[in-house]
């Protein structure tokens, strides 16, 4: 049976816009505690110029296996080309944007949803005049990005050493 233990949000990064509120959950065989993350408006500048991103679940709040946010796109703003070490599901929560995905690009509007395999190159970018806005969810609490054009690479979620055991 698998141990948790309470992450506090002043035991968190510094991170930005959440607010972590720790409700104990007594539904379960666990036990532990289950954290409510509160948004509070767009505090974090995001990786790629004109975009702002959020951090939701990840393994500061006790996830395992599992990474989300939500990214904000500016008119015209884009995520490079890239792939990553595991699948991702993204929905579409406020405007339009254009996903390419294995070459072929989609509109895809509020509500729209992707699947993307780990290892399938996509992008993400917004063409419209207003902002757009994408909730992202990893099956990891280790997520690799690598970046088709220029080979580089990033990550977020557990740190390397953390997500592979070593000390």
């Amino acid at each position: 049976m698998p141990s948790y233990t309470s992450v506090f949000a002043d035991q968190l990064p510094k991170q930005g816009a959440t607010h972590i509120e720790l409700v104990k959950v007594r539904t379960t065989p666990f036990g532990g505690s289950m954290p409510i993350i509160r948004f509070e408006g767009w505090k974090v500048p995001g990786k790629e110029a004109g975009t702002m991103s959020q951090r939701l679940t990840t393994y500061q709040v006790g996830a395992q296996s599992l990474t989300s946010g939500i990214s904000q796109f500016a008119p015209g703003a884009a995520v490079p080309m890239h792939t990553h070490n595991c699948e991702e599901q993204v929905t579409i929560v406020e405007g339009s944007g254009v996903a390419t995905i294995d070459g072929v690009e989609q509109v895809l509007t509020a509500y729209d949803s992707t699947y993307v395999p780990a290892g399938v190159p996509h992008c993400f970018r917004n063409a419209s005049d207003n902002p757009f806005v994408m909730l992202f969810v990893y099956p990891s609490a280790y997520v690799e990005r690598h970046f088709t054009e220029s080979g580089t690479m990033d990550w977020h979620g557990r740190p390397p050493a953390e997500a592979h055991g070593d000390d």
